[in-house]
């Protein structure tokens, strides 16, 4: 049975990851560096990819939210809820870029956000070892998808390209946590099924 509780706190984690801008602990990667002159064509793609990110970190924020308030165990929960304040922080760090770039966030964030929490509720009630399995699947992808970042941005975009490596070495850390937990490997079309899903995300978020 969910807890009442956790579905204030979550519904409050929805509103501060829509509406509020994110927080950060840790200096922002790059922070210190010049700004690069880019081209308006650089502009657009570093813009363009870094929403992409942000809308990953949306979606991140849902699926914690929603496994946490399916996990059965509270060593679990916390490992989730550690995830996500880490993701916050990528949340910021995207967030501030996009603003740097002369850029915008995706449009359809509500609806990125409402579909990854149904995820993570329905992957919470598979129990535990599929929580946890689900999580360290989807830090791997992501991964993938942050190295692609690297070889797309601008060379000369050091500020958008230290921000994404740090993002790459906190997405594995993740998933080497979640699999230390006791995370179990997803059947193979399950794992199909989540990339089919994440490159529509990222191809739509990319122009919206």
């Amino acid at each position: 049975m969910i807890n009442i509780d956790k579905l204030i706190i979550g519904f409050d984690s929805a509103l501060r990851t829509l509406l509020t801008p994110a927080q950060t602990l840790r200096p922002v990667p790059g922070s210190e560096l010049p700004e690069a002159e880019l081209t308006d064509a650089e502009k657009h793609l570093s813009g363009a990819l870094m929403r992409v990110n942000h809308v990953g970190e949306v979606c991140a924020q849902a699926l914690y939210q929603g496994q946490g308030l399916t996990a059965h165990n509270e060593t679990v929960q916390e490992t989730l809820m550690q995830a996500a304040r880490e993701e916050t922080e990528h949340l910021a760090w995207t967030e501030r870029r996009i603003a740097e770039l002369g850029g915008r966030k995706s449009l359809m964030n509500p609806l990125w956000y409402g579909g990854s929490f149904a995820i993570g509720v329905m992957a919470g009630l598979l129990g535990d070892k599929w929580n946890l399995g689900f999580l360290a699947e989807t830090e791997r992808q992501v991964g993938a998808h942050l190295a692609g970042h690297l070889e797309r941005l601008p060379n000369q975009d050091k500020k958008s390209r230290a921000i994404v490596a740090q993002m790459k070495i906190d997405e594995a850390s993740h998933a080497t946590m979640a699999v230390s937990y006791g995370g179990a490997e997803l059947p193979l079309p399950v794992k199909l099924a989540m990339k089919l899903g994440s490159r529509v995300m990222t191809q739509t978020a990319y122009w919206v």
